[in-house]
């Protein structure tokens, strides 16, 4: 159920609610019967590890693409001088 955030406009109170997306926004607030408004928040719903990316579950034809795209050269694992920065003589000028 998501948590929503609440503001009351004449005494400043902020408080949080679990309500269910159906249920109606509160409008009264319950220490001094002011206006309530709706705050927008960030959401704490993350989303970690695996399984979550459409990569982590590719299709037959991603699979044979990627295969084919492995390095058979022998200097495969070397980085290339974009993926090391710029040179010292770069940097200098």
């Amino acid at each position: 159920m998501p948590v929503y955030e609440y503001k009351c406009t004449k005494c400043e109170n902020g408080f949080e609610v679990m309500q269910k997306i159906t249920d109606s926004p509160l409008t009264k607030c319950s220490s001094c019967g002011g206006k309530l408004r709706k705050m927008i928040t960030n959401t704490s719903f993350v989303l970690k590890g695996s399984g979550w990316y459409k990569t982590d579950y590719p299709s037959p034809d991603r699979k044979k693409a990627k295969e084919q795209k492995k390095p058979d050269s022998p200097n495969a694992g070397e980085k290339t001088c974009a993926e090391n920065g710029p040179s010292k003589e770069t940097a200098k000028s």
